[in-house]
């Protein structure tokens, strides 16, 4: 993570991208460090929330794809995980879509919107505002309490 932060807006693109994908890491810990290095909120807040939900949407096409082969391999979720969401993914549709940001569960559903053949401009608008929820707390938190923010962050992790 420390060369993504050496790559500075970038590396949180590519870190956030990543993070909604195939990594397993958290993107608030690059939004911090970006934050932390003197970073803007604005553009910092900007770069994640495109970042991460361009990795959710990476995630939806290769659902919408459907080839087994590649989701299992590149995103780990197997079969039978996306099958068990069908249920959720029925009742709530695209919404669901703002829970994309959720750890480890949020990428399952990102796949299975892809999978069971969502309307794509629904999904893609839920997922840019549920990123952007996510990101717009971190941001906000930190402008307003700075450094006593980080304390408490860093003192329950």
């Amino acid at each position: 993570m420390e060369y993504l932060q050496e790559l500075g807006y970038i590396g949180l693109f590519i870190g956030c991208f990543l993070a909604a994908t195939v990594i397993p890491f958290s993107a608030e810990i690059l939004l911090i460090g970006m934050l932390l290095a003197g970073g803007n909120p604005l553009i910092t807040f900007l770069t994640a929330t495109t970042g991460n939900s361009l990795g959710s949407l990476t995630s939806y096409f290769m659902g919408y794809l459907g080839k087994w082969e590649w989701i299992e391999k590149w995103l780990h979720v197997s079969r039978e995980k996306l099958e068990r969401q069908k249920s959720k993914i029925d009742k709530f549709g695209p919404l669901l879509a703002m829970l994309c940001w959720l750890p480890f569960i949020g990428d399952v559903f990102a796949i299975g919107l892809g999978f069971y053949r969502l309307n794509f401009t629904k999904c893609f608008i839920f997922i840019v505002l549920g990123k952007a929820l996510r990101f717009g707390v971190w941001v906000v938190l930190y402008v307003l309490y700075g450094q006593s923010f980080i304390d408490f962050i860093t003192q329950y992790l």
